[in-house]
């Protein structure tokens, strides 16, 4: 009695229980994977076969292209040549229909007769008349600027120094009207204040290393 109550019980709730629903996906048999497989190596061939004709017809265009414009696809551009302004003489390529042995001849032989050696001439003799030469007067000196020489006067020395040289646009100038006037012994303007020869800032330094 008690055995019979439990399957009774066991046939209920098997009763309830809601039935799965069948979302299609489980094993498939051997004839079902064999159809898949066959549908899945036709598409993939005829893929394949597409991708091939894109390819080949891309070739062909660009073959068709090249063939067009007469150029190569895959080679290097060629340099050009006719650079306007720039000398292709160190270009082997560019020269040998152009020049030969013989136009270099004929080319070196004009250049030799146009070739000309000018020989050097004597310099023209310095015209006496033109008063004394700050470069020779340089050159004979060995003092240095504010060395004392000469006996010079004190009366208004600064003064006269500084009017009279304000009259001359370079100290080369005033050194010039210094030795027109008697300088370096005499200095009657008063350009040579200290004695040492050199009149209103002059320096002889610059000439002397010339010498050296």
């Amino acid at each position: 009695m008690r055995v019979f109550a439990i399957g009774a019980l066991v046939l209920a709730v098997a009763a309830c229980t809601p039935p799965v629903p069948d979302s299609g996906v489980g094993f498939d048999t051997q004839a079902q994977m064999a159809t898949r497989d066959a549908q899945l190596q036709s598409s993939g061939d005829t893929g394949s076969g597409d991708t091939g004709t894109q390819q080949a017809g891309t070739g062909q265009a660009g073959a068709a292209q090249a063939g067009a414009t007469g150029a190569d696809p895959g080679a290097q551009p060629m340099p050009r040549l006719n650079n306007a302004g720039i000398s292709d003489t160190q270009n082997f390529t560019a020269v040998k229909d152009r020049l030969t042995i013989e136009k270099d001849k004929a080319l070196l032989a004009a250049q030799r007769q146009q070739y000309r050696v000018i020989a050097p001439t004597a310099l023209p003799p310095r015209p006496a008349s033109t008063g004394p030469s700050i470069v020779e007067f340089a050159l004979s000196t060995t003092n240095s600027v504010g060395d004392s020489l000469y006996r010079r006067s004190s009366l208004f020395a600064e003064a006269r120094y500084n009017r009279n040289c304000a009259k001359y646009p370079s100290p080369d100038k005033a050194q010039e009207a210094f030795l027109r006037a008697g300088g370096p012994k005499r200095d009657p303007m008063g350009l040579d204040p200290d004695g040492d020869g050199f009149a209103c800032s002059w320096d002889p330094a610059p000439f002397r290393l010339v010498r050296k």
